[in-house]
């Protein structure tokens, strides 16, 4: 579930190397989900697929639940790109704000969960006056893939929206 510890660091990190590389594992992670944030925005299918790993599931039911919606869990990297941008394709753009990400590193350090708000505006391309705007709390476990990190799990839950869903599904 989400991220809701007390402190940033894990109590082993007070030791300048154990710190320092901490630091960056949190860093690398955030990361993860600003590329998956912006290979939607800039409609960069490679940069999006990094964001995953190969057999990494979202679940957009939670948040598509607030309007009634009800899509698929997706499956694999290849299908949550495709499904994403084949859906946005010509149609919709998109601008994406991640905000107070929470990070917690597994005792080990091969596996972490990262919970964070993102903000997502999605406009119809031909007509601007038909929007959506929302905003979401994910809840997202991830693994290492060499010294980057990637989304294997994600649950996007809706906080609120405005708008016409009809942007974001047609």
């Amino acid at each position: 579930m989400y991220v809701t510890r007390h402190h940033a660091l894990s109590p082993g990190a007070e030791s300048p190397g154990a710190g320092a590389a901490e630091l960056r594992d949190r860093t690398e992670i955030i990361d993860a989900l600003y590329r998956f944030g912006l290979g939607q925005d800039l409609k960069d299918p490679g940069l999006l697929a990094s964001a995953f790993a190969a057999d990494a599931e979202l679940d957009f039911r939670p948040a598509a639940a607030a309007w009634g919606a009800e899509p698929p869990p997706m499956s694999g990297r290849d299908t949550i790109v495709a499904t994403i941008l084949g859906g946005f394709e010509g149609r919709v753009d998109t601008t994406h704000q991640v905000t107070n990400p929470r990070v917690h590193v597994q005792p080990g350090g091969a596996s972490a969960r990262l919970t964070a708000l993102v903000e997502a505006q999605h406009l119809l391309t031909a007509d601007r006056g038909v929007h959506a705007l929302l905003k979401n709390l994910y809840d997202t476990e991830l693994v290492r893939d060499g010294s980057r990190w990637v989304m294997r799990g994600v649950v996007i839950d809706n906080v609120w929206f405005t708008g016409d869903p009809a942007a974001i599904f047609g």
